[in-house]
């Protein structure tokens, strides 16, 4: 990584850090909240720089994000909720050089994301309920739950990243963050 990208990442982190602790609307009881615009923050990483720089500035956003609010019931949800789910963000990365790749990376990297939280809830709450019956119920639980933040958060950004001016300013800070 170029010492330009190093400091554009991190100040993205600091940026999505602060946005995920201030601009926050009310959690939910068991973890997860609504915090707008970070998880976009983040994406614009590996937008900017492509999947590597992308996926090691998101995991470094997880790992911050567990050592700031942790919250875990399971040792392997650490490993799931954090570094993981986060660092799918960086499927941004994959995107960098595509017509509407912030979108589609956007989109693909909270899909991700919540991927990860499905796993880790899935894991937690069959380990635990036990019967057939019950652990489908659990899994449509944790759907709903984990849905109920990530592509809350995903939709409202979307709606934010059609708009004429957005795009424009977007990739104006993309071009920026590129120059040499």
């Amino acid at each position: 990584m170029k010492t330009k990208q190093i400091t554009f990442a991190g100040l993205a982190i600091a940026l999505a850090i602060v946005v995920s602790t201030i601009i926050k609307l009310p959690s939910l009881p068991n973890g997860g909240s609504i915090t707008l615009f970070s998880m976009l923050i983040i994406s614009m990483i590996g937008y900017c720089y492509g999947p590597t720089t992308g996926f090691i500035a998101s995991i470094t956003y997880g790992v911050l994000q567990f050592i700031l609010e942790p919250y875990f019931v399971h040792p392997l949800q650490v490993l799931l909720d954090y570094p993981l789910a986060f660092g799918a963000l960086g499927i941004s990365g994959f995107f960098s050089k595509k017509k509407n790749g912030l979108i589609y990376g956007y989109l693909f990297g909270i899909l991700g994301r919540l991927f990860f939280h499905e796993v880790s809830g899935l894991i937690f709450y069959t380990t635990y309920v036990g019967n057939f019956h019950d652990n489908m119920i659990a899994i449509s639980a944790v759907l709903i739950y984990n849905a109920s933040y990530v592509l809350t958060e995903g939709l409202i950004t979307l709606i934010l990243l059609v708009l004429p001016p957005v795009r424009k300013m977007l990739e104006s800070i993309k071009r920026l963050s590129v120059i040499h």
